[in-house]
């Protein structure tokens, strides 16, 4: 069995209904999700919107190896009305990242694991912390809640309360 921490978000729509709809499909098409964070709002990062987007941090149990789950991801996301364009970061309905993957280090042209940028992103360690604060990035070799007391992002992340 593998391990996936995925962090999910977006901006566009109904926000929490996008992030529940994709964790049924990822329980339905990836393996059971075992882990969840809360929901956190952030203000966009790397780009200008006056949309802030909501992010959950998810732990997933999958039978899969790493390409064959990230396809079945970016398949999701494109169900859930993705539209991908020449644009790096736009509003969006949904985005998953493949946070980690097992402690195994991926570098290919389209699928780099662990993902490059979590260190420099709040919006992805305050929830990552919340699940797996002693997780150990397996290339800067420190943990989770080390990285997101070391990180100098000062985008504001707030726990966004949703009602059941």
């Amino acid at each position: 069995m593998n391990k996936i921490y995925a962090i999910l978000g977006g901006n566009l729509g109904n926000r929490v209904t996008v992030i529940r709809d994709a964790c049924n499909l990822i329980i339905e098409k990836v393996g059971p999700i075992i882990e969840k964070s809360s929901f956190y709002e952030t203000e966009p990062w790397g780009f200008e919107s006056d949309l802030a987007f909501l992010n959950q941090v998810i732990g997933i149990n999958t039978e899969f190896e790493p390409h064959v789950a990230l396809k079945k991801i970016l398949n999701i996301e494109t169900e859930l009305g993705r539209v991908r364009n020449s644009e790096q970061w736009i509003d969006r309905v949904i985005d998953i990242d493949i946070l980690f993957f097992n402690n195994q280090v991926i570098q290919t042209d389209n699928f780099i694991v662990p993902h490059k940028e979590i260190q420099n992103r709040k919006f992805v360690l305050k929830p990552l912390c919340e699940v797996v604060p002693d997780y150990l990035h397996p290339v800067l070799g420190v943990t989770v809640k080390e990285l997101f007391l070391n990180c100098t992002d000062a985008s504001e992340v707030v726990i966004y309360n949703v009602k059941k």
